[in-house]
């Protein structure tokens, strides 16, 4: 069949007697373990259409259909809640309505699926259900054990009962009522059965299960399959960073998220944006942009600005429902991050604002915060005072729907502020009340919900660490950077980013200006092969101390 994309070799047989059927079941198993859900419904659609008593391809499409790791039902708006329920449960009764002549393994999963869909009305709190499906899926894991997709609807079962909360980030343990333990073992015992390793879903489960862990090092070896393994499938050629970039593989980040963005661009061509895998590939320019910002990396950072916003029209963010605008926009406000990143403050002052203000929302807050530090940064205090309100304003008009994944935009405003604050009483000579603001600044950014990229995408420790050398206050400034690099004890794994060029650069001159000489040679080492990969000088922790102004401003 003519079928654009390239899904690799994995399958599961199912009942059927139609070779086709089976083709499109295995293209919407795959599209499944990718997180592209309404590709997968497609396909099991079209496995149905060759087959209309294939149970399985019913299965396929209400599992689909349903809620997930990123989107849990209380995420969906209203109508979609609905819509998608009454997809999910009709699906699931045609399942059942074909089960007699199923195996024992696929008549579990559709059974279980019951439990995910026990009726067709919207209910107040159907959050509950997700607990009696991933019960369900117990039993069917405990009666088969070895089946690896069962395996993996057990597992996805059990993180959804806690999304992005399987770990503690501050303690380091396992997080109140979460499933991880049991998680962690049925994937980490199918990873070492016989073609464990190159099941897509459990690769992928493990690397969103460890990546918020104490030691997410461990998915390193599943990650490395991952990337590989079902080519077209964009979700899964990212993935791998969500660990990459924990264990500061920044290279790794960068490249492998423009290769998913290629993948994911044949979907967008074929498809269009409007749909919520675009939310996916702007995923992947998110990260390149982290990523390309922690290697010192001015022009892969700037391209990825550019190409998301080529690839999400305004149409798309004026769907009410879903509410594209508020998963989408916040992530488009991306290049006044970038500007500050590098120091360019003269560029900043000349950005405009969008023409819908309104409804790019965050977007403005940033640009507007963007230009009252770009006047701080370059000793304009009045007219950073001005634009600090014309901020504030700004800030106060951001809804509390809006999102970046799993942050909230008003939270990440939040850092904004004290961030500026911070800066602004910093060019003041304030220096106490300066250094107060942004250790808030440092506070309000180590207490964000955890999500990869992190929310604020520039570390706060950064600016902190910078001005505390400028003002001589070298053995804190170590010692923010020390933290900042996960060479000092107490932060938590995720707020950690190993050999980052702008905190070695500040260890690098704590460590000289103290005459710190027996270990300067080593950090100068890691300090040396990180600039290698950076595409301009990088001389200092963040592009607000004066020695970083002078070279913006005098090039």
């Amino acid at each position: 069949m003519d079928y654009p994309y390239d899904l690799g070799r994995y399958g599961r047989t199912v009942t059927t007697s139609a070779e086709d059927a089976q083709t499109w079941f295995d293209r919407g198993l795959n599209w499944i373990y990718g997180f592209n859900h309404e590709e997968a419904v497609a396909c099991f659609t079209k496995a149905a259409a060759a087959d209309p008593q294939c149970a399985m391809s019913f299965w396929g499409h209400g599992y689909a259909a349903g809620p997930n790791y990123n989107m849990s039902w209380d995420l969906f708006d209203d109508k979609g809640r609905a819509e998608a329920l009454a997809a999910a449960y009709d699906a699931t009764q045609a399942a059942l309505a074909r089960i007699a002549h199923v195996t024992a393994p696929e008549a579990a999963l559709i059974n279980a699926l019951t439990a995910r869909y026990p009726q067709r009305e919207v209910i107040e709190d159907m959050h509950k259900w997700d607990y009696d499906f991933a019960d369900a899926m117990r039993v069917a894991h405990h009666a088969f054990p070895d089946d690896a997709d069962i395996a993996t609807i057990f597992v996805d079962a059990l993180m959804n009962l806690t999304p992005w909360n399987m770990w503690n980030l501050e303690t380091g343990a396992v997080a109140f009522d979460a499933a991880t333990q049991e998680a962690q073992e049925v994937l980490e015992r199918h990873m070492a059965l016989p073609g464990g390793m190159v099941h897509p879903g459990i690769l992928h489960l493990y690397v969103h299960l460890m990546e918020m862990s104490p030691f997410p090092e461990k998915a390193l070896k599943a990650a490395d399959v991952l990337r590989t393994l079902v080519p077209d499938a964009g979700h899964l050629v990212h993935m791998p960073s969500h660990i990459d970039v924990l264990c500061g593989h920044y290279e790794n980040v960068v490249r492998w998220n423009e290769k998913a963005i290629v993948a994911d661009l044949k979907y967008f061509e074929a498809e269009g944006a409007f749909n919520i895998y675009t939310g996916y590939r702007q995923h992947n320019y998110h990260f390149v942009i982290y990523g390309a910002m922690f290697l010192g990396q001015f022009e892969p950072a700037m391209r990825a600005v550019r190409q998301m916003a080529e690839t999400i029209p305004h149409e798309l963010l004026e769907i009410q429902s879903p509410p594209m605008a508020d998963y989408f926009e916040t992530d488009l406000g991306k290049e006044p991050h970038v500007l500050i990143r590098f120091g360019m403050w003269n560029e900043i002052l000349e950005l405009d604002l969008p023409a819908d203000t309104e409804l790019y929302c965050m977007t403005t807050a940033f640009i507007e915060y963007a230009k009252a530090l770009a006047h701080s940064a370059l000793g304009n205090v009045p007219q950073a005072e001005a634009q600090l309100e014309v901020f504030l304003a700004a800030k106060a008009r951001v809804p509390e729907s809006r999102l970046s994944h799993n942050v909230r935009g008003v939270d990440l405003l939040k850092v904004a502020e004290a961030m500026l604050r911070g800066e602004l009483t910093y060019r003041k000579r304030d220096f106490d009340t300066a250094f107060a603001h942004l250790r808030r600044a440092v506070m309000l950014d180590d207490a964000l919900p955890y999500d990869e990229p992190w929310g604020w995408i520039q570390p706060t420790r950064h600016a902190l660490g910078a001005l505390l050398y400028e003002q001589g206050q070298y053995a804190e400034a170590e010692q923010v950077f020390r933290e900042d690099l996960g060479l000092a004890p107490g932060l938590p794994r995720a707020c950690v980013h190993p050999d980052n060029v702008w905190a070695l650069r500040g260890l690098y001159d704590c460590l000289i200006a103290q005459g710190k000489t027996e270990e300067a040679p080593h950090i100068k080492l890691r300090l040396d092969l990180a600039n290698a990969r950076a595409d301009r000088p990088i001389l200092a922790a963040c592009g607000c101390a004066q020695v970083a102004v002078t070279q913006c401003c005098t090039k």
